[in-house]
C-alpha cells in the first residue's frame, strides 16, 4: 500500500504514450528527475529505484507484476548507487557533506550504505552495531553466496584501542570486510595498510587478486590473493590512473584499467602464469558490465553507436534488436538480469526528456516505466545535434548544439555552456536540463567538447594538459564564430555559463578574453588558481597524485598559475558576472567565489553572488538547483535578452 503512495506524491508511471501538458514552468526542469537509479535484480523478476518528491527520497522496489514488494522513506539523504546483493537484498549507497570531523581534518563527503532486506521488509546499515569500526563505507567489492548466506564486501576504517581501552582512530586507510547481511556482522577479511588498497572478489567471496599504491612515489603493484608473496604486475602511476577494475572474460583472470601511459588499456591478467591480454584495444569505453553471478567480465559500454560491445555474439544480438526498437533517441543499457534475458533501458534526446524502458528479450515487448521529467511534453524539447568546426589552430571540434524547440535557427541568441572536468569528460546528445532550460527560453546552447574531452582519443584528451585559460579557452569562443558564420547565433548576443571547470571557463572567457560574451555565469568555479592549488596540496600533500594531476594540468609555479586566474584579471573584466556556489562544495571551496566577488567589487565591475545553503558540487538538492538555474536564468535575461 505505501509504495503505491509514491505515485500519488509525484512520480509519473507510463502505461502508453504521453499524455498533454501545459507548457512546463522552470520548475520543470530544476526539479529532480522523478526516478533515479533504476535497478533490475538478477532474476529480472524485481526492479528497484529512488523515487524522488522534492527533496525526499523513497526507495522503492516492484515485482514483476508491478506491485510493489517494499518502499521506504531515504529523507533527504544523497542516494549515490543502488545495488543488488542477490534478489533479496538491495544495497543503497548514501553520502552526506561533513565539514571538517576531527578524525578527517578536510571537509568531505562521506558515505555510507543501507542493506534493504526486501522480502523482510527490513533494512539497516552495513556496519551499525561493529563498535569497532568508523560508521561508514570506503568503496564497496561485491556480493557473495557462501554456505546458503549472502555476504558483501566494503572497504572499512577499524577503530584502535588506546591505553584506556577506548577506541581511537589511529589511521585513515581502509581494510576489506565482508558483511553477513542476515546478522549484520563484519568480519575482518584483508588488512589495508597506509600503500593504498584494492581488491577484486571471486563469486565465492575469496580475494582473487589485489592492489598497492604508494603515493609518493607513485609505484602501483598487483599481487595475487591476500598477501604479496606472488607479484603479477608493477606500472608506475604517478596520477592515480590505474585500477583494479574486477574479474575478466574468463576464471582465474582480473582486470587493471590504465589511463596512465600514452594509450588507455583495460588488461586481463592472468592469476596463474601472470601473462596479459589488452582488451578493446583502439575502442573508447564508459563502463563495464559484469555477469550477476559469475561477476565475469561480459562487455562494455562505448560513447558512439551502437553504444555496447558484448564478447558473447548472443547477448550482443539480444542487445542490438533493442536498439533497433529505438530509433532517433540515445538508448543507454541501465541494468539487466542474468544473460541479459530481460533489460533496463534509458532513452533521451529527439524529443524524449528522459524514458526508463523495460525489455523482454523472449516476448520482443518494450514497456515505458517510468519518465524522468514527466511534465516536460515531446513539444517542449529542444532539438540536439552535434555541430563540428575547426580551433583556431586547426584541431576539429565537437560540439552539442541544443536549439529552442519551435524557432527558426536564425540569429539566435546564445549560450555558451562548456562542461566540467575537465579533462576525460564530454557532453553527449542527450537531455541535458540546464541547456533545455535555457533553450526552452528563447536561446541556442552550445557545448562544445573542448581538447581534454573524452570520446576522441588519448591525444586529444592529453591535449587539454597545460591549456586552462589557454587553448581550451579559445575552443570555446572558436566554436562561437564557427556557430555565428552558419547564421545559427548572433555573435553579438553570447554569453557563457559553466560548472565547476566550466565555471572556471566562463570567468577566463570575461577577463582572459575581451569582446565575445555578455555576461558570464560561474557555478562553483575556481577562481585564484594559486589558492586553489595550496589548498589542494593541504588536503592531499604535495607528493600525492592528487597534487601531481593538478602540476600536470594547471602548473604550479606562481607566476604560471596567476596568468590563468580570472581573479588576477579581475580589473579586465568587460562583462557583468554572476557567481553561485554550494556551501557544502568539498571539491572547489566557496572562498574561491568569495575571493572573486570581493576582487570584483574593488575594480568597480557588476558581480552578484547567490550561496546555496545545504548544496554541495553536484547540485543533489531540488530547492537549491532550482535556485541556482533561476538565478542564472534571470540574469542572462537580463544582459542578454532573448527577444
Amino acid at each position: 500500500m505505501c509504495a503505491w503512495l509514491v505515485w500519488g506524491l509525484g512520480v509519473v508511471l507510463l502505461g502508453g504514450a504521453f499524455g498533454a501538458w501545459a507548457a512546463p514552468a522552470l520548475e520543470a526542469y530544476g526539479r529532480l528527475p522523478g526516478v533515479e537509479l533504476m535497478r533490475m535484480s538478477p532474476s529480472g523478476e524485481r526492479i528497484a529505484f529512488i523515487a524522488v518528491i522534492g527533496d525526499k527520497r523513497r526507495l522503492a522496489v516492484l515485482g514483476a507484476d508491478d506491485q510493489p514488494v517494499y518502499a521506504t522513506e531515504v529523507g533527504n539523504s544523497k542516494v549515490r548507487d543502488l545495488q543488488w546483493a542477490g534478489d533479496d537484498h538491495l544495497l543503497a549507497t548514501v553520502s552526506i557533506t561533513f565539514s571538517r570531523p576531527v578524525e578527517f581534518r578536510n571537509d568531505f563527503e562521506l558515505f555510507g550504505t543501507l542493506d534493504v532486506a526486501v522480502t523482510k521488509r527490513r533494512s539497516k546499515t552495513i556496519f551499525a552495531g561493529n563498535k569497532g569500526l568508523v560508521q561508514a563505507t570506503f568503496g564497496y567489492f561485491g556480493d557473495a553466496l557462501a554456505g546458503g548466506r549472502r555476504f558483501a564486501y566494503f572497504g572499512g576504517i577499524d577503530y584502535e584501542r588506546d591505553f584506556a581501552a577506548s577506541y581511537v582512530l589511529g589511521h585513515t586507510w581502509r581494510s576489506l570486510f565482508g558483511v553477513d547481511l542476515e546478522t549484520g556482522k563484519a568480519a575482518l577479511i584483508d588488512k589495508g595498510s597506509e600503500l593504498g588498497h584494492d581488491w577484486v572478489l571471486t563469486p565465492a567471496g575469496e580475494v582473487a587478486a589485489h592492489s598497492e599504491y604508494e603515493e609518493r612515489s607513485g609505484a602501483w603493484r598487483l599481487y595475487a590473493g591476500r598477501n604479496a608473496a606472488r607479484p603479477l604486475l608493477q606500472r608506475k602511476d604517478p596520477q592515480g590512473d590505474i585500477a583494479l577494475a574486477g574479474l575478466g572474460r574468463r576464471p582465474g583472470t582480473v582486470l587493471v584499467a590504465d589511463n596512465s601511459g600514452d594509450a588507455d588499456r583495460l588488461t586481463e591478467v592472468s592469476i596463474a602464469d601472470a601473462r596479459t591480454e589488452d582488451l578493446f584495444v583502439d575502442q573508447d569505453t564508459d563502463e563495464y558490465w559484469f555477469d550477476p553471478d559469475s561477476k565475469q567480465l561480459l562487455g562494455a559500454a562505448t560513447p558512439g553507436e551502437p553504444r555496447a560491445i558484448l564478447f558473447d555474439p548472443r547477448l550482443q544480438t539480444r542487445y542490438n534488436g533493442t536498439r533497433k526498437a529505438f530509433p532517433g533517441l540515445q538508448m543507454r543499457l541501465v541494468s539487466f538480469s542474468r544473460n541479459l534475458d530481460r533489460l533496463i533501458v534509458f532513452t533521451d534526446g529527439g524529443d524524449d526528456s528522459g524514458t526508463y524502458w523495460r525489455v523482454n528479450i523472449a516476448t520482443g515487448q518494450a514497456e515505458p516505466i517510468a519518465s524522468a521529467y514527466p511534465q516536460i511534453r515531446q513539444a517542449d524539447v529542444g532539438p540536439t545535434s552535434l555541430f563540428q568546426y575547426k580551433a583556431g589552430d586547426g584541431l576539429p571540434i565537437e560540439a552539442v548544439l541544443t536549439l529552442p524547440p519551435g524557432r527558426k535557427p536564425e540569429r539566435l541568441p546564445l549560450v555558451v555552456m562548456p562542461h566540467g572536468g575537465p579533462i576525460g569528460v564530454r557532453d553527449q546528445i542527450g537531455f541535458d536540463w540546464i541547456a533545455q532550460a535555457f533553450a526552452g527560453a528563447g536561446y541556442a546552447v552550445l557545448q562544445p567538447n573542448y581538447r581534454g574531452s573524452s570520446g576522441y582519443g588519448r591525444a586529444f584528451r592529453d591535449a587539454g594538459y597545460g591549456q586552462w585559460g589557454r587553448l581550451m579557452q579559445s575552443d570555446l569562443s572558436d566554436g562561437v564564430r564557427a556557430l555565428a558564420a552558419t547564421g545559427i547565433a548572433d555573435p553579438g548576443r553570447v554569453c557563457i555559463m559553466g560548472a565547476s571547470y566550466g565555471g572556471y571557463a566562463a570567468l577566463a572567457g570575461v577577463s582572459l578574453q575581451k569582446g565575445v560574451y555578455r555576461c558570464a555565469v560561474s557555478v562553483s568555479g575556481p577562481s585564484d588558481l594559486t589558492a586553489f592549488f595550496a589548498w589542494e596540496v593541504k588536503r592531499h600533500g604535495y607528493h600525492s597524485s592528487s597534487t601531481r594531476y593538478w602540476r600536470r594540468a594547471i602548473g604550479d609555479s606562481g607566476a604560471a598559475l596567476r596568468s590563468i586566474s580570472p581573479l588576477e584579471h579581475a580589473d579586465q573584466i568587460d562583462a557583468p558576472v554572476l557567481l553561485v556556489h554550494g556551501l557544502d562544495d568539498t571539491v572547489v571551496p566557496i572562498e574561491q567565489s568569495r575571493l572573486m566577488e570581493s576582487a570584483l567589487r574593488r575594480a568597480g565591475k557588476p558581480v552578484t553572488l547567490v550561496t546555496l545553503k545545504g548544496e554541495d558540487h553536484w547540485l543533489s538538492r531540488e530547492d537549491t538547483r532550482l535556485a541556482m538555474l533561476q538565478a542564472s536564468l534571470d540574469f542572462v535575461r537580463e544582459h542578454n535578452p532573448p527577444r
